[in-house]
C-alpha cells in the first residue's frame, strides 16, 4: 500500500476538483442533457395568456448560451428550490431597497456558495498539508464553507432590510412635520408630497417620490400610500398612512392629524430607546465589572502594596 504525504494528498484533491468541474462543463454542453423541458417548449406559445409562461421564457433566455451560463442557471435554480421562500425574499429585497430581483439575488447566493466552498477547500488543503487535520475533516470544510456563504448572504440581506426600515422610522416624524407645515401654509396634499420628494434626501423621500410617480400615472393616492405601507411594514408609517387616508376620506384637517402622528412617532422612538437601554443593561455592566472596576482597585491598592514591601 502506497502512503501519500499530506502535500500530495492536498494537490490530489485540488486537481480532482478541477477535473470534475471541467468534466461537468463538458457534460452540460452536450445536446442530450441540454434539451429543453416540456414547460420550456410550450411556454413561448402561452406568453400572451400566462405570467408563469413569460417567467419561464425569460429564465430560458437568460440561461441560454455557454455551458457556464447553463450551469450557473441550474445552480441558481437548485438554490431556489433548496431554500425557497419567494415571498419572504421579495419582501426583504423591497424593504432593503435593493434593485435586484429574486433571480439576481439567487445568483449572489450562488456566488457566495462557490466562494465559501473555495475558501473551505483551500483551508482544508492547507491544514491537511500541515498535518493539522485529517482528510475527512478537509472534505467537510468545503461543505461547511458553502453553507456558510449562503447563510451569510441571507443574513446580510436581513440586516440591510432592518437598517433601512430603522432609517425610515427615524425620518418619519420630520417628514410628517414638514407635510403639516406645508399644508398649514395652504398647499394641497399632492403638492406637499411632491415638495417633500423634491427637497428630501432620505430613504423615505425616495419612497414618496416613487409614490408620486405612481399617482402621476393614474393610481389613487390612498392606494399608492397603502401599498407603500404594506411593503415596508414599518408600524409607525402604517399608522400614519391609515390616519392620513381616514382624514382624506372624512375631510378632517390634515395638518392637525399629521402633527399628532409626528408627536406619536417621537414618543414611540423615546420608548424604544428606553426599552433598548433596559435590554442592554446587563451588557453595559460587563465592561464596568471586568475592566473599569479591576483597574480602579488595582490603582488604589498597588501603591499601598509597594509601600508595605518597601517598609519590610
Amino acid at each position: 500500500m502506497v502512503r501519500l504525504s499530506p502535500t500530495v494528498l492536498a494537490w490530489t484533491v485540488a486537481l480532482g476538483v478541477a477535473f470534475g468541474g471541467g468534466s461537468a462543463l463538458i457534460v452540460a454542453a452536450a445536446p442530450p442533457l441540454a434539451r429543453p423541458s416540456l414547460a420550456a417548449r410550450i411556454a413561448p406559445q402561452l406568453v400572451d395568456l400566462s405570467a408563469e409562461a413569460r417567467t419561464v421564457v425569460v429564465r430560458r433566455r437568460r440561461s441560454e448560451g455557454t455551458a457556464v451560463r447553463s450551469l450557473w442557471a441550474r445552480g441558481r435554480a437548485a438554490i431556489d428550490g433548496w431554500i425557497g421562500g419567494h415571498e419572504r425574499v421579495r419582501a426583504l429585497l423591497r424593504r432593503a431597497g435593493s434593485g435586484v430581483d429574486i433571480d439576481g439575488y439567487r445568483s449572489q447566493q450562488l456566488f457566495a456558495l462557490l466562494a465559501g466552498a473555495a475558501f473551505g477547500a483551500i483551508a482544508g488543503a492547507a491544514l491537511v498539508a500541515s498535518a493539522s487535520i485529517s482528510a475527512i475533516a478537509a472534505v467537510i470544510l468545503p461543505v461547511a464553507g458553502a453553507a456558510g456563504g449562503v447563510v451569510l448572504r441571507e443574513r446580510m440581506l436581513g440586516l440591510s432590510a432592518t437598517k433601512r426600515t430603522a432609517r425610515i422610522a427615524h425620518e418619519l416624524p420630520t417628514m410628517l412635520e414638514f407635510l403639516a407645515l406645508s399644508l398649514a401654509a395652504g398647499e394641497g396634499i399632492h403638492d406637499a408630497l411632491r415638495r417633500l420628494a423634491r427637497v428630501g434626501r432620505g430613504e423615505l423621500s425616495r419612497e414618496i417620490a416613487s409614490v408620486m410617480n405612481e399617482v402621476a400615472s393614474g393610481v389613487p393616492l390612498a392606494t399608492a400610500l397603502g401599498q407603500l405601507s404594506r411593503e415596508l411594514t414599518v408600524p409607525a408609517l402604517t399608522r400614519a398612512v391609515d390616519q392620513l387616508v381616514s382624514a382624506l376620506d372624512r375631510g378632517a384637517p390634515l395638518a392637525d392629524v399629521l402633527r399628532a402622528q409626528a408627536q406619536d412617532c417621537r414618543e414611540e422612538a423615546k420608548r424604544g430607546l428606553l426599552e433598548s437601554a433596559g435590554r442592554k443593561e446587563i451588557a453595559m455592566l460587563v465592561p464596568l465589572v471586568f475592566l473599569i472596576l479591576p483597574f480602579t482597585v488595582l490603582v488604589a491598592v498597588f501603591p499601598g502594596l509597594v509601600v508595605l514591601q518597601a517598609g519590610l
